[in-house]
């Protein structure tokens, strides 16, 4: 027991400290829930979506929103840290660097999740579907598990770098594209008429074995990373 609470106390303190900074200034989750809106009103009027189309563009356009606006609260992750020089305080503190990783992590888990279930109700009125099919909250809560995990490394990755809010989308997209495909495919069987139970299954199972692979890969390769 003493054991797995030193592990997962280090990565509570290092969420709530993010959860708290996030809390006095609501950069992240306002920033990215406005950028969100905007880009489906756009997308909404530019597509004509109709009723007839609706189960053809909402997913796609939902999921185009939702990743994009993630990529704004990931570009967050290590910025405050790293302008007031306590990144390497951080680092030094005596904690594993996998609780540093999964506490980042959790944070943005958080953060996204807080955005994504204030927009999917709105989303599903400008689109007229359920919001709370089952297959969609799932395929909800999967996605955003994929992006955080691998959106956490990234985002440690480019914040040394000069052009941190063009690399980590550059990094970010093509190793995460599986998961969005994923994503706009069960969501599609969520919200499409006729469509198989066993389509948004297999798409599901496709996120949660992507989710369980990087779970593993990123703190792994995080702490290598952390140690250049």
């Amino acid at each position: 027991m003493r054991g797995v609470k030193g592990l997962l106390w280090p990565v509570f303190l290092v969420a709530r400290k993010d959860l708290l900074v996030e809390f006095r200034s609501r950069e992240v989750v306002i920033g990215s829930a406005v950028f969100a809106v905007t880009l489906v009103v756009i997308f909404n009027f530019a597509l004509n979506i109709t009723p007839e189309t609706v189960d053809i563009l909402a997913p796609g356009v939902l999921w185009a929103a939702f990743s994009f606006a993630g990529v704004l609260a990931m570009s967050r992750a290590f910025v405050t840290e790293k302008d007031q020089g306590s990144l390497e305080g951080l680092l030094l503190t005596p904690v594993s660097r996998d609780s540093i990783y999964f506490g980042k992590m959790l944070a943005l888990f958080i953060f996204m999740t807080a955005v994504e279930a204030a927009l999917l109700p709105v989303f599903a009125v400008l689109f007229d579907f359920s919001a709370f099919s089952p297959t969609l909250v799932g395929a909800v809560l999967l996605a955003t598990l994929g992006f955080a995990a691998v959106g956490t490394l990234f985002s440690a990755v480019a914040v040394n770098t000069r052009s941190r809010e063009i690399m980590l989308p550059i990094l970010f997209f093509p190793v995460v594209s599986p998961v969005i495909i994923g994503a706009v495919e069960a969501t599609t069987g969520a919200i499409g008429a006729g469509v198989s139970a066993a389509g948004p299954g297999r798409w599901l199972q496709l996120m949660a074995v992507f989710d369980a692979v990087f779970l593993v890969l990123c703190p792994w390769l995080f702490s290598l990373i952390m140690e250049e």
